[in-house]
């Protein structure tokens, strides 16, 4: 039987229609909470996430569709959540990007990323977090990247936005930090940094390094190891799930004292 130990909290998962996003929506869900997703999709794909989330033991499950470019749509989100259930667990996940020479960077692409990757982060845990502290347990995690610790060419915006969530989330996490008691559980906010991670949106990229080995041979493993040769030494990608189980295991009251940290999951590529 699955620990539900946050069977009486509720959680908002940004950017959870898919991905890493839904993983950790439903790996919340296993441990009894209700769950807030948010993210695109038409109305197939969002039913499906929320069956997949139900299915994965939530309490309860709703969609919210806010646009995070939008301060007021995250406002109203988050006053709608809280008159539903007053959040426990805040999950950052949503994000974007697009890769090109900063001199080749369209405005509005380095508006919209830096507005869905930072600011929202910011909107949602100015909104969360005195509630949290209130009731002595608050849980914020924010997915950034391993691009928040180090830098690729072509991916500015993007880049700025993950430092800059790995900065905003040492703040609130020392502004907050003696909320709460070890009892209650306190009040953390921590980032995980994910390497490559295995979705449906990088098998392209994976296709792409199988055919330029020449190899008819090759299998899509060594599409994958010859994609992570230039940065990841495990040579090996963790999947959607694993980032979950850190999360999960973040939300624990043994976790308490656990703040203001970045948590690369990135197969050696920090350490070098």
């Amino acid at each position: 039987m699955a620990d539900r130990f946050l069977a009486s909290r509720t959680a908002l998962v940004t950017g959870s229609t898919s991905g890493i996003g839904l993983a950790i929506a439903c790996g919340l869900a296993a441990a009894g909470a209700k769950i807030a997703i948010n993210g695109l999709g038409t109305p197939e794909q969002i039913d499906a996430a929320l069956q997949a989330v139900r299915d994965a033991g939530a309490a309860d499950v709703r969609h919210f569709g806010a646009d995070l470019r939008d301060p007021e749509q995250i406002e109203a989100m988050m006053a709608a959540i809280d008159a539903w259930s007053p959040l426990d667990v805040l999950v950052n996940n949503a994000g974007i990007q697009h890769a090109v020479p900063l001199a080749e960077m369209p405005t509005q692409k380095w508006n919209d990323i830096l507005a869905i990757n930072l600011s929202s982060a910011f909107h949602s845990m100015r909104l969360a977090m005195p509630g949290m502290a209130a009731r002595g347990y608050g849980r914020v995690v924010n997915i950034a990247s391993v691009h928040g610790l180090v830098a690729s060419v072509n991916k500015a915006p993007y880049v700025a936005s993950k430092f800059g969530i790995v900065g905003l989330s040492k703040v609130a996490a020392l502004e907050y930090a003696a909320a709460g008691t070890r009892d209650s559980g306190g009040i953390t906010v921590n980032c995980i940094c994910p390497g490559w991670v295995e979705t449906a949106l990088i098998e392209p990229q994976i296709e792409a390094r199988r055919n330029a080995l020449g190899n008819p041979d090759a299998t899509r493993d060594d599409g994958v190891r010859a994609l992570l040769s230039e940065k990841q030494p495990s040579l090996r990608m963790s999947l959607p799930e694993d980032i979950a189980s850190m999360v999960l295991w973040l939300c624990r009251r043994e976790a308490h004292n656990v703040t203001g940290a970045s948590f690369p999951i990135d197969g050696g590529w920090t350490a070098q």
